[in-house]
């Protein structure tokens, strides 16, 4: 019998970069780094505790044994996939353990769409529109890298300040909050890179945790 699993890759960092007053993570928050962080912590996810997480069909529909180790019910293609199924409250308790927190949205948005550094494909100091720059290109959208489905965060193409899949792949959780729900910012693979822009981020119950959603975490730099 042969066994196959997921690639693994321990050399991987997930880097951060740097601005004036924060730094950002490089790549969304990946199943290995959540991994390492839920087993060194005990930690047991909520999607893991109610038997799965949910995908949009005919509505919500919870999906048996889908969670951020098994995001589609089986193992992952890659542990360097985004963690996803992982709700506002935890993602914001994994960037605390590892000394961040949730990026404001106003961050987010900086970090996503203004251009801070020299560059030879986007202009220093101007705001675009998606995080690709004037035109939604290179993400994983539909109708433009369209895989279907999030991938591996190493394999997505920089964007705007070097980062990975700021637009597309899956939606990330920042800290806004308004009741009992949390802004999420850049739209995962289901949507069009329209949906990628600044005025396409929603607000989710803070407590939701789907196959579409992940996060990556600020520090404050002194």
């Amino acid at each position: 019998m042969v066994f196959i699993f997921p690639k693994i890759s321990n050399a991987f960092v997930n880097e951060k970069i740097n601005f004036e007053k924060f730094s950002l993570n490089k790549y969304e928050i990946t199943i290995q780094e959540f991994k390492k962080y839920a087993i060194e912590n005990n930690i047991t996810t909520e999607a893991e505790k109610t038997g799965g997480g949910y995908e949009w069909g005919a509505g919500w529909e919870k999906r048996n044994n889908w969670n951020y180790q098994t995001p589609y019910g089986k193992k992952p293609e890659s542990e360097l996939e985004p963690a996803v199924h992982i709700s506002r409250f935890e993602a914001d308790n994994y960037c605390k353990y590892i000394g961040g927190r949730l990026p404001t949205f106003e961050e987010w948005s900086f970090a996503a769409y203004s251009q801070y550094f020299d560059s030879d494909k986007f202009e220093k100091g101007k705001t675009y529109k998606y995080p690709s720059g004037d035109e939604a290109k290179d993400m994983n959208s539909q109708g433009l890298l369209d895989y279907n489905k999030h991938v591996d965060v190493t394999t997505l193409p920089n964007g705007i300040n070097n980062l990975i899949a700021m637009g597309g792949n899956v939606w990330e959780w920042v800290d806004d909050q308004r009741g009992d729900s949390s802004l999420t910012a850049g739209a995962s693979w289901w949507y069009g890179g329209s949906k990628t822009s600044k005025g396409g981020a929603q607000y989710k119950p803070s407590d939701f945790y789907a196959i579409y959603v992940g996060f990556r975490c600020a520090f404050d730099l002194n």
